[in-house]
């Protein structure tokens, strides 16, 4: 009997896309209903609650870096075999991702929550922040097994083209964090107000029953995967490819992280209302890409699925389909957060004028070079897609360390800006770096590689030892 056919592999491409993009920019808005939530109940704490959640993001970004990095290898070889129609090789890379991911995320746990008090005063944290930010940072460390675990299921879940089962979920698990997250934070009854680290406490128990769901569904084989118990078992033959494949992408995401807390550092030296000024226009900026981030991984299954095929033209031309979409749409988002800036960081802190006026006045010098960012977003996702890892690790290199952190430094240190300085270094890094991706990807080296053609050899020594474990039940 013949396959059925992969519905994702012909007809209009941006029918394609959109069948992808939609339910995956749908969860990570949802998923993104954690930083709001929290943000938005924490928020009435007052300044320096918001500054205490706003100091973990970029430790808990440097965190997942090595878990995403695994994580982008295992969805790059995912949608491949997928194009490629290998669907016993779907299910050993999908279990065998998310035991990497999930040992990894125990030892970072571990390493991150013993090591919290002494990173927080190396960031010279002021002392009325200091105890919020060590309870949040905390318990989230001990969660991070679950977030990565998630992540996984999502990411095996959207390489399958099955990007929609994520989206109720995390949907489901967001509405229970908004119930929890008062009751937590301000306590009711006989439950205690744990203040800021009660949002943690409230992501940490949703993310738990998230993660527990996905783990049943792959183990069940319930939507286009099953993960057998021969696949947990380790395989040293896919850790030691995965390895070579994800270490280029943990190392952009560590470069990303790094930089971010290098930011956080200088930003910190400009005081409490400033630190409080950029956690919240972090949390508009983190729900406007939302719509770049999800066209991006869309682009990277579709990419990922067509080289599998052998289609390179059809991948190209989901690149420059991409690329245009991901311009124009993060464009169109800016312009009201441009016009209203105000408006949108008052929804977060009403009763604090001087974190209305700092946040308004990052926005509004952020927020007209966004187009540019979500141009990059999708031409990263073609580079991601095609297994050039390296590449991609070059220029988050550039972004972060060559533009962003420095220009920041000297703006704001050695000019009249002040903190101004930092502000524009956001937009001026933005549009370089989508230049630079613009010529790599035209320069189209990225399409010469296929993953598959390497892994010829290993996926008919991986299939044979998994048909030798395998005990029948």
């Amino acid at each position: 009997m013949a396959p059925p056919k992969n519905k994702l592999l012909e007809g209009p491409i941006l029918r394609s896309l959109l069948t992808l993009a939609v339910p995956i920019v749908a969860a990570n808005v949802l998923q993104s209903g954690y930083q709001i939530i929290d943000a938005f109940w924490v928020g009435r704490l007052g300044g320096a609650a918001i500054a205490a959640v706003s100091l973990s993001f970029p430790v808990m970004f440097l965190m997942f870096a090595v878990g995403a990095g695994l994580s982008m290898a295992g969805s790059t070889l995912i949608a491949q075999y997928v194009g490629a129609r290998n669907e016993r090789m779907v299910g050993h890379v999908a279990g065998q991702t998310i035991l990497m991911v999930v040992l990894a995320s125990l030892v970072l746990g571990a390493i991150g929550y013993f090591t919290a008090p002494a990173l927080l005063r190396l960031m010279g944290v002021a002392p009325d922040v200091y105890a919020g930010a060590l309870g949040f940072m905390r318990v989230s460390f001990i969660g991070l097994v679950f977030n990565f675990t998630f992540f996984v299921f999502n990411a095996i879940m959207r390489s399958l083209g099955r990007a929609t089962l994520p989206v109720w979920i995390v949907g489901g698990t967001v509405l229970l964090n908004f119930g929890l997250d008062p009751l937590l934070i301000f306590g009711w009854g006989p439950v205690p107000a744990y203040g800021v680290m009660g949002a943690a406490i409230a992501t940490f128990i949703t993310q738990g029953i998230a993660a527990i769901i996905g783990v049943v569904i792959l183990r069940r084989g319930m939507h286009g995967v099953h993960v057998r118990r021969a696949d947990l078992m380790p395989d040293l033959g896919y850790v030691k490819r995965a390895f070579f494949l994800g270490f280029p992408a943990s190392i952009e995401m560590s470069a990303r992280a790094l930089g971010l807390m290098m930011m956080t550092f200088l930003i910190t030296s400009f005081g409490t209302l400033t630190l409080a000024a950029y956690g919240v226009g972090s949390n508009v900026v983190g729900v406007v890409i939302i719509p770049a981030m999800g066209l991006s991984m869309a682009i990277s299954t579709l990419v990922g699925q067509n080289i599998g095929a052998g289609d390179i033209e059809r991948a190209a031309r989901i690149g420059r389909l991409g690329g245009l979409l991901g311009f124009v749409s993060l464009s169109v988002l800016g312009l009201p957060v441009f016009l209203f800036p105000a408006a949108i960081v008052a929804f977060f802190v009403p009763d604090d004028p001087a974190v209305i006026a700092a946040g308004a006045a990052y926005l509004r010098i952020v927020a007209p070079a966004w187009g540019f960012l979500g141009l990059q977003f999708a031409l990263t996702g073609v580079l991601r897609a095609s297994g050039n890892m390296v590449m991609t690790m070059v220029l988050t290199l550039v972004s972060q360390w060559v533009l962003q952190f420095p220009l920041a430094y000297v703006l704001s240190k050695h000019t009249t800006l002040g903190v101004e300085g930092i502000w524009w270094a956001f937009p001026i890094s933005n549009v370089v770096i989508a230049l630079i991706t613009i010529g790599v990807y035209a320069r189209g080296d990225w399409k010469k590689k296929r993953l598959l053609d390497e892994e010829e050899v290993l996926t008919g020594k991986v299939t044979d030892e998994i048909l030798t474990r395998e005990v029948p039940r």
